[in-house]
């Protein structure tokens, strides 16, 4: 049960929110990793090169490639899913409303999911589109659609209905009713997958549910934020645990201390991007190439760190003891009883990584040695310059250590330094490498162990339920998907 210190403390996270008219508080839950849960880390990494470019997709699917109002204050509870390896919220679609699962993705734009009609659907709930009297079926021609991600694909028809987050509607948004999707997928409870990234690389062609509400005036400010728990260090976590806090339209000042530092966004909106300027090593830095290589996605739907070849190999250079993981491409190994120490910067404070999530597990069953959580996302190969796709992708890894904000106009992502309320560790960012912000471990949220109404559970485009030559990798790194922009606040609390 839900230790009733740790619960006063998220409520008293709301109260300073609560009390301004604007913001809302939507409480997330976060799904644990089980024991005997392992994590696809191969998986998860060609996914990431698929999704942005450095690798084909898997064809594993016979279907062709296609191209309101104010908010009051409301808590919507959100799952972070396997140990820190997802983290995920609820919405409800229709009328009358049907509540479902989403994992929440600033690395893509689409709004889909699993509908009656799926033939090769698991056991998660189902859009019932013919109980909704507001659904309207795209009659357009090119209304099939189909999205491709490194493990697998969905497919189906656009259609428009009511969709709803947190007090927030929207009338008519545009989703994909997948009635395809590869196996393994999603698991749990999760029915899709909600994109909170640019409309301009939406497949669906729709304007992110985020996105009309910041065009529409119905944020208090145009900000997303978040702050994201770690359980993945402890060995007694329960399947679903409180993840964190999301704000909608806004902050809470009490989940970081001091100021936050926003990073102008490079080039055209499309993924929420910043260019990595520097990185350290146990207090040395470490030369990262600079300009176009630089460029990095900030992506809630992504677990791990990846980055060019040759930036990868000068971070792992720098640790002791580290080398190319035999028999796992792109990923480099090293004792396990290491600390790894990394601290990354995009124009300003070198944010540090806890060393607990750097380590993503034995290389292999009773290995002394241990996985990275940075590694080679292009494999010696190169994105060609000035097509604006990221060459770093900085997942949850980094996310769970910092206060991160997503801002839409003018375009920047920000981060701070968490507050002791949000288990920060008071060393803070700095000109050299500290260990990070040890962040709320032992939250259960209402109703662990259960699928609460409403609360998504699995990793649409983050493939972590494969396992790796039999080892048990209990260490999972989290799967967490930002959301973005708002006008009255809306604080979802993980």
């Amino acid at each position: 049960m839900t230790p009733p210190s740790l619960t006063l403390t998220l409520l008293l996270l709301l109260l300073p929110t609560l009390a301004v008219a604007d913001p809302i508080h939507v409480p997330l839950s976060r799904r644990s990793r089980v024991s005997n849960h392992t994590f696809d880390f191969q998986g998860e990494a060609h996914r990431l090169r698929v999704k942005y470019g450095f690798a084909a997709p898997n064809e594993t699917l016979a279907f062709p490639r296609r191209a309101g109002k104010r908010a009051n204050s409301i808590g919507i509870p959100v799952v972070n899913q396997d140990g820190d390896s997802s983290y995920f919220g609820s919405i409800t679609i229709g009328t009358p409303p049907q509540p479902f699962n989403v994992i929440l993705d600033t690395g893509s734009s689409d709004l889909w999911l699993a509908d009656t009609t799926c033939r090769t659907c698991p056991t998660m709930p189902l859009f019932e589109s013919a109980k909704s009297t507001s659904f309207q079926a795209s009659s357009s021609e090119n209304s099939a659609v189909t999205i491709h991600y490194g493990s697998g694909a969905v497919a189906g028809t656009l259609a428009t209905d009511t969709v709803t987050m947190g007090g927030f509607t929207i009338p008519d948004q545009t989703f994909l009713t997948v009635d395809r999707l590869t196996s393994n997928l999603l698991d749990g409870s999760v029915s899709g997958i909600m994109g909170l990234a640019f409309d301009a690389i939406a497949s669906t062609r729709a304007t992110p549910f985020w996105q009309t509400l910041s065009q529409g005036g119905q944020l208090s400010t145009q900000e997303m934020s978040f702050w994201l728990t770690r359980v993945s260090n402890e060995p007694n976590a329960k399947a679903e645990e409180p993840g964190g806090v999301f704000t909608l339209g806004g902050t809470n000042s009490s989940l970081f201390t001091g100021d936050i530092e926003f990073n102008t966004m490079a080039g055209t909106p499309s993924f929420w991007l910043l260019s990595l300027s520097g990185a350290t090593v146990s207090g040395t830095a470490v030369k990262i190439t600079s300009g176009d290589s630089a460029l990095s996605a900030i992506d809630t739907g992504t677990t791990l760190l990846g980055g060019p070849s040759a930036d990868v190999a000068a971070i792992w250079a720098a640790v002791p003891g580290s080398a190319p993981s035999q028999g796992n491409q792109g990923f480099w190994s090293f004792p396990c009883a290491n600390e790894v120490s990394v601290s990354l910067s995009f124009g300003g404070k070198l944010w540090p990584i806890n060393p607990v999530d750097m380590n993503i597990g034995p290389e292999s069953t009773g290995s002394s040695n241990c996985l990275g959580a940075i590694f080679d996302l292009s494999l010696g190969s190169n994105i060609e310059s000035g097509t604006g796709n990221p060459n770093w992708v900085i997942g949850d890894t980094f996310l769970k250590n910092v206060y991160s904000v997503f801002r839409a106009s003018p375009p920047a992502v920000g981060f701070a330094q968490l507050s002791d309320a949000a288990g920060g560790s008071g060393a803070g960012p700095s000109a050299a490498p500290t260990t990070s912000t040890s962040l709320l471990t032992s939250l259960t949220p209402p109703g662990a162990g259960a699928n609460p109404t409403g609360a998504p559970s699995s990793t649409g485009a983050n493939d972590n339920s494969g396992t790796h030559s039999g080892a048990v990798l209990e260490k999972a790194v989290s799967f967490l998907m930002l959301a973005s922009i708002s006008i009255p606040s809306l604080v979802l609390l993980l």
